[in-house]
């Protein structure tokens, strides 16, 4: 797709011309978020101010990961184990084929909606791993740091 705009006003029909399709290559998509400033942190902090930011970034993350997930998993577990002392106690009764139905239906569902979101998710994976090498310092900071995280 191409616009053409006038350089000047003349009675002279010069024009330039825009590609659009070029301008998109070359303006990558945290640039439509964050504004013309963003870009590869590369060009704007030293080696060692990267490493900082990316690992005290991943230590948060790392750290808010675990206590989320140990919560998630007491709440998942214990919800499980109160299910099981209702149903030996005949307070629950499951009906295994109904399950066993809806799971299947619930299989076929995804299946559709996978195959239709696959383009979507193909552009979003090769944006990240675009730019994830653009600031590769940074993201092995957030490695570390968040593993730290993790481990804390």
């Amino acid at each position: 797709i191409a616009f053409s705009f006038p350089e000047h006003d003349s009675e002279d029909d010069s024009y330039e011309v825009l590609d659009l399709t070029e301008y998109a290559r070359r303006h990558h998509w945290w640039n439509r978020l964050f504004g013309r400033s963003s870009g590869p942190i590369v060009e704007k902090y030293s080696v060692a101010t990267q490493i900082v930011m990316g690992g005290v970034t991943g230590w948060c993350a790392g750290f808010l990961f675990q206590k989320v997930g140990k919560l998630a998993a007491t709440a998942v577990g214990g919800g499980f184990l109160l299910l099981q002392i209702a149903s030996h106690s005949g307070y629950v009764q499951v009906d295994w084929k109904r399950v066993e139905k809806d799971v299947n239906k619930a299989k076929k569902q995804l299946k559709k909606r996978a195959n239709k979101a696959a383009p979507e998710i193909n552009t979003l994976i090769e944006e990240s791993t675009e730019f994830i090498k653009q600031n590769i310092v940074v993201s092995s900071g957030f490695v570390g740091g968040f593993l730290l995280g993790l481990a804390s």
